[in-house]
């Protein structure tokens, strides 16, 4: 797939090229971190195949999910991380293999200053990762930890395409920022309710 149709500029193809010559691609397996907290961001991640989890981690080591990244989406935390030569605040790492094109923070200014459009997808990336984030903080402080769970099994059913889940219920608790004998609880409340299916690493939505 050309990277003009996967990433949505309404304009000439001309800054897609300018993109594919700035840029480098690299390929990371399910599970592979792309990038640590606190280390400096010197590129700018473009998803051109794939889907990755952005996660922040607490200093007791606790993590959970702010937002995932899909195809011809970027991460705007590592927008503002490396336009201020700053340090990255969260996780990401690979959903699934993941293909990524990477552009040089010295290109991002570059591509700002000769394209509206690309100020344009930045805009509108930060209205939607925003948005996400208002998710994660109205689940959190609002909504019970089942309701939690159930919708999050959703989300990741939706992203891999599929009813069923290959995943452990530590991962799962990890993600969602709890404990594994909850999330093992509940999803066999889930499965007593009809909701899901459990099987060995596995978890299939009725």
């Amino acid at each position: 797939m050309e990277l003009n149709d996967i990433i949505e500029f309404k304009s000439s193809p001309l800054i897609t090229q300018k993109l594919a010559d700035f840029g480098f691609s690299k390929t990371f397996t399910e599970g592979e971190t792309i990038l640590n907290e606190n280390v400096y961001i010197k590129a700018i991640p473009i998803v051109t195949n794939g889907s990755i989890r952005v996660m922040r981690t607490d200093e007791d080591g606790r993590e959970i999910l702010l937002y995932y990244i899909k195809a011809g989406e970027s991460c705007i935390m590592s927008f503002l991380g490396g336009m201020h030569h700053d340090t990255s605040k969260v996780k990401a790492i690979a959903e699934e293999e993941t293909e990524i094109l990477f552009i040089p923070i010295d290109k991002v200014s570059l591509l700002i200053k000769e394209f509206p459009e690309w100020l344009d997808y930045i805009f509108r990336l930060y209205h939607k990762r925003f948005e996400e984030l208002l998710e994660v903080v109205n689940a959190v402080a609002f909504k019970k930890m089942d309701e939690r769970l159930l919708n999050f099994i959703k989300k990741k059913c939706d992203i891999a395409k599929s009813q069923t889940l290959y995943v452990t219920h530590e991962q799962l608790a990890n993600e969602l920022g709890t404990a594994r004998v909850v999330v093992s609880r509940l999803l066999k409340q889930m499965e007593d309710q009809g909701l899901v299916k459990l099987g060995r690493n596995k978890i299939s939505l009725l």
